[in-house]
């Protein structure tokens, strides 16, 4: 256990007895906890080329309906349980594992840990989501309508690497409310003009 990430397992709030038993369940696979994204990610050290490089694998999060792990490449993991959720439309590597309940994490157990393996071969063997370039993707009406009056702005992100592109299109997708989804937008305007990704 890290202690860095110890105060998102003691906060006040409604799902702390089913991500207390998630984070038991992935630190029982041999993985690593790290604070990133202001959430427990969980990393494996991956060996690139005779360097050992900590590969994300999964992370847990809160939402007010339910919690969830997000495996970083579901997309690519077999899905015999049919338990994995494409979040939004535009997310296209990441998939969930939602839970509402302690007694669902327990009878999943057995599914998650077999998951995490698999996505830990999965970064073995190098496998990549083939996946759209930034220009394809489907970005919410509140950055297009930005980005049509800022023409600073529009260049600036035109710029961006795809996944540069791609970090800001999940990370401003993924609130179902307008305001949430301007307010994100607005906060990340000044990285964006200064070439700067998400979380540069």
């Amino acid at each position: 256990m890290n202690p860095k990430v110890d105060f998102y397992f003691t906060k006040n709030t409604r799902w702390q007895q089913e991500i207390r038993q998630l984070r038991n369940v992935l630190l029982g696979c041999g993985l690593n906890e790290q604070l990133k994204w202001g959430v427990p990610c969980y990393t494996y050290p991956i060996d690139l080329a005779g360097k050992k490089n900590e590969t994300n694998i999964v992370l847990i999060h809160v939402f007010k309906e339910y919690c969830a792990l997000l495996f970083f490449k579901g997309a690519l993991l077999q899905e015999a349980a049919g338990i994995l959720v494409q979040q939004t439309e535009n997310v296209q590597a990441a998939r969930q594992v939602r839970f509402t309940g302690l007694k669902e994490v327990a009878e999943l157990t057995p599914t998650l840990k077999a998951y995490v393996f698999e996505a830990i071969e999965v970064e073995k063997r190098g496998m990549k989501v083939d996946m759209k370039s930034g220009s394809e993707s489907v970005f919410p009406q509140e950055f297009t309508e930005k980005l049509a009056a800022n023409k600073a702005l529009k260049v600036a992100f035109e710029l961006l690497t795809p996944g540069r592109q791609r970090g800001y299109n999940l990370f401003f997708s993924a609130p179902k409310q307008t305001k949430t989804r301007t307010a994100r937008i607005d906060k990340c305007i000044p990285a964006i003009l200064e070439g700067k990704g998400l979380n540069d």
